[in-house]
């Protein structure tokens, strides 16, 4: 039937011989323990599933051996076993962590299903808690920063999660509040019921009432149906506002009522329904001035307002930059592609960016480059252009500055034939120079081919190959001169 291990603790050994043999029928595995102290000796040897231990036995009891494997915490199920079926046996049993209790003299019958219980309960314990360990990871993923400024963000959502306080979540778009909430609610004992996310600002206000509290079929025009609002969806769990500040007043009021009283009606309802929901909110307004203009209802915010968590942009935690884009470039590799990096200018590139768009724009931008790179190096001109601009490269040295570019254009060049990589790179860089050149002194080529240090005829001649357009002059100059 299963893998899992049970311990039978009992002094009676009539008992133990009994219980071995109804289980291992059943095909598990049974370790036998006399006692209490050589129960908690077998528990430290193998991994048990499940004990099953009598109340009373000499030496240590079963009562104390309990209180000892739950301190150790290796989320072995205890059945207690007793022959004083007492109400105080069974309320203590229970309240020291038993996972059920049976009474002597029992069936066997009665044993087998305890125990396929206790197995399955555990299996299923240890699925969710991976679960939420997988889940946990997804979204704590784009929390990504050491500064002391993430540092505190971190230890407010740890100190907040295990409560039902309301948190008011600011920062500008792109900050990642949802991020911060997702983390607040897999963290806390809601985390096993449904988060449900609501963006004021996406959703018309005439319909983000029915959006939240739900409708009855026939409240309005269209409302061919009942529909359940995300008070309801999120029934145990989580309710994310998402842009409160965009909320009109009189939703507000609403809203407000729902956080008082723990209940509301369908939209063209009149039956109260109870809700229980931990609602986390988050604005870029400010709602305090807001407030002072009577564009936020100061008792929603004070409601809202229990706990505030503010996430500051990205341009005020530079230091978090480069690990936000080492982590969303880990997220882009493709399958088994040659994994990338960024180039020493890339780099200088991203932290001097302010990032008006914030973490959201610089996953983004990662991805973006992630897509046009060829090789196996990623390069300013990758990015978007609002990031890269000419003459940002100026503060490099001019051989360090052509030695990257350089670098990029052979590594995309890979597939060319021999002999044709050198003359390639003479006429994209003799084009734009002589261009440059002559714009310069203003056409005039014999100045031009003095500042390039070649010949006038040279010259005539690259402009005509390279297909350099523009009015010239200097012919006259040249004459004169001889």
């Amino acid at each position: 039937m299963t893998n899992e291990k049970v311990l039978i603790a009992d002094d009676d050994e009539s008992v133990r011989w009994v219980l071995k043999k109804a289980l291992e029928k059943e095909g598990i595995e049974v370790v036998l323990a006399k006692d209490g102290t050589e129960a908690l000796e077998r528990l430290r040897e193998g991994d048990i599933a499940i004990v099953l231990m009598d109340i009373r036995m000499p030496g240590m009891s079963g009562l104390d051996a309990l209180d000892r494997i739950q301190t150790a915490g290796r989320g072995t199920s205890v059945i207690i076993m007793t022959a004083q079926a007492t109400m105080q046996n069974a309320i203590e049993a229970m309240r020291r962590g038993a996972f059920d209790y049976i009474t002597k003299p029992f069936d066997l019958d009665e044993v087998n299903i305890l125990v396929r219980k206790a197995i399955d309960v555990r299996r299923l314990s240890q699925e969710v808690t991976a679960l939420r360990a997988e889940v946990r990871e997804k979204y704590e993923g784009g929390l990504v920063g050491n500064t002391a400024a993430m540092q505190e963000i971190y230890k407010t959502i740890g100190r907040v999660a295990e409560s039902d306080a309301t948190v008011l979540i600011h920062g500008e778009s792109g900050t990642g509040k949802e991020l911060v909430a997702r983390a607040i609610h897999y963290h806390s004992k809601r985390a096993g019921r449904p988060f449900v996310a609501v963006n004021s600002a996406a959703i018309p206000s005439e319909l983000l009432e029915s959006e939240l509290f739900g409708h009855e079929k026939g409240s309005f025009t269209g409302a061919i149906s009942r529909k359940i609002g995300k008070f309801e969806a999120a029934s145990g769990g989580t309710l994310f506002l998402d842009e409160i500040g965009d909320m009109d007043l009189p939703l507000q009021g609403k809203l407000l009522r729902v956080l008082q009283e723990r209940e509301f009606e369908r939209v063209g309802g009149t039956e109260p329904i109870k809700t229980d929901v931990r609602v986390l909110a988050a604005t870029h307004h400010n709602l305090e001035k807001m407030v002072r203009e009577k564009h936020f209802r100061e008792d929603l915010f004070y409601r809202l307002n229990v706990i505030q968590i503010n996430i500051p942009p990205l341009r005020k935690r530079r230091d978090d930059i480069i690990p936000l884009a080492e982590f969303f470039m880990q997220k882009y590799q493709t399958g088994e592609s040659k994994k990338k990096a960024l180039t020493p200018e890339t780099l200088k590139v991203l932290r001097a960016y302010d990032w008006p768009g914030n973490v959201r724009e610089l996953e983004n931008a990662v991805q973006r480059a992630m897509t046009l790179s060829q090789g196996d190096k990623i390069f300013p001109d990758a990015l978007p252009p609002q990031i890269f601009k000419p003459g940002q490269g100026a503060h490099l040295s001019f051989e360090n500055f052509l030695e990257e570019k350089l670098a990029d254009l052979v590594e995309r060049m890979g597939g060319l034939e021999g002999g044709e990589i050198y003359s390639m790179v003479l006429q994209r860089v003799e084009k734009p120079l002589i261009t440059l050149v002559l714009k310069k002194t203003d056409g005039n080529q014999v100045r031009a081919a003095h500042l390039l240090g070649i010949n006038r005829n040279t010259l005539r001649k690259k402009i005509k190959e390279l297909g350099i357009k523009g009015p010239f002059s200097g012919d006259e100059e040249e004459e004169s001169g001889e």
